[in-house]
């Protein structure tokens, strides 16, 4: 499957759970639905993925996770904020990096309309 055909089922189905659930609540609660809904949709999908740093060619454990990893190729990072910052950016555009992949999805449902809480990033 391509990136962009698994990102547009990803966001699908993120559409899908912000107009069950709408605006308000938990990170935690849109994780947990939006998973299933995408594992409904056929898609292999990973929860709290640990992040090690490489440095010096040793790996630490942080405290990083990924929020959803899924076909092993995308990572969504999600948030429900009043307004993505350029942090969120900053945090989802190092996942990819210490990753190694190349796309990302950042999607913030705390917003009454889901396509304006939603944004692609690219590791190049």
């Amino acid at each position: 499957m391509e990136l962009n055909e698994i990102s547009g089922r990803v966001i699908g189905a993120a559409i899908t759970v912000h107009r069950e659930l709408g605006p308000g609540l938990l990170e935690s609660a849109y994780e947990k639905c939006l998973a299933y809904e995408l594992r409904q949709r056929g898609l292999t999908v990973e929860e709290q993925i640990p992040v090690p740093v490489v440095y010096k060619g040793i790996k630490l454990e942080c405290g990083y996770r990924l929020d959803l990893l899924v076909e092993k190729r995308i990572i969504v990072e999600l948030k429900a904020v009043d307004a993505l910052l350029p942090i969120h950016d900053a945090q989802l555009l190092t996942y990819l990096k210490l990753c190694k992949l190349r796309l990302g999805l950042l999607i913030n449902f705390n917003v009454p309309i889901l396509k304006n809480g939603i944004k692609r990033l690219l590791n190049n």
